[in-house]
């Protein structure tokens, strides 16, 4: 099975409210979502919030967290992390990262995430939010951080221009990314088994996504992600093709 490549093409200080654009105390939609006329109702994984991060702890001592801190090492600036999850990510941002702002829809997960930012004396801010509507300014972030996410997002291609209208011009969409198959008849049963029971039971994840051309096509240069395979993970997950490193906005 080969793996879908790349389309060529701590202490930080508290800094202001990145939830721009409010309007009467709630933060308005981005561009995208709100030009579009986004129907944004999401449906709840209120039960894999509440297994999944004692589940993943042992995968992260296995080898996950050193690939996070791989990584994350280059990060600087003003960086916004989405589906930040149960804070994973949190231990593994250098100080050179200024300021920090994560977004999670799920509330089981934003409480874990602003417990493990407190334990760490980490000045994050985890706030409600989904990767397909972003309510920050346009070019406002030096990076994104996407890890283990565009799988799960119910709108790919809505998220990766969302992420690509926050980002500066040069920005970097850093990313740690499960894809399908290339091979057409181990898609369609990753599609099936997805469809069947996965996505269901994992939170919306997806094992058939192809994640590398849905990145290409939002106007990221891909040059800089390199397929993967992560053995430590669970299976199917340890078959399946991954994209890591960083995907640029163009400047």
């Amino acid at each position: 099975m080969g793996p879908e490549r790349p389309v060529r093409g701590r202490h930080l200080p508290r800094g202001r409210d990145p939830a721009a654009g409010r309007r009467g105390g709630r933060r308005a939609p981005g561009p995208v979502a709100e030009r579009r006329g986004v129907n944004m109702a999401r449906r709840s994984h209120r039960l894999f919030a509440r297994w999944y991060p004692k589940a993943a702890a042992s995968i992260e001592d296995r080898g996950l967290g050193e690939q996070r801190a791989r990584l994350l090492a280059g990060l600087s600036g003003r960086v916004l992390e989405v589906g930040s999850g149960h804070g994973a990510n949190f231990p593994h941002y250098p100080p050179a990262v200024t300021e920090l702002v994560a977004v999670e829809p799920e509330a089981a997960l934003r409480d874990l995430a602003r417990e493990q930012a407190d334990g760490l004396g980490l000045a994050a801010t985890v706030l409600d939010g989904q990767a397909e509507r972003l309510a920050f300014e346009n070019d406002s972030f030096d990076a994104v951080v996407s890890t283990l996410v565009l799988c799960s997002v119910e709108d790919q291609d809505r998220a990766l221009a969302e992420i690509h209208r926050v980002l500066k011009p040069g920005g970097r969409l850093v990313l740690l990314e499960h894809v399908g198959s290339e091979n057409r008849n181990l898609r369609a049963l990753e599609y099936l088994f997805d469809v069947v029971i996965w996505s269901h039971v994992m939170g919306g994840c997806h094992t058939s996504r192809g994640t590398g051309a849905a990145l290409a096509a939002a106007g990221f240069d891909t040059a800089g992600l390199e397929p993967r395979r992560l053995p430590y993970l669970p299976y199917p997950l340890k078959a399946s093709p991954h994209l890591a490193g960083e995907a640029r906005k163009p400047a």
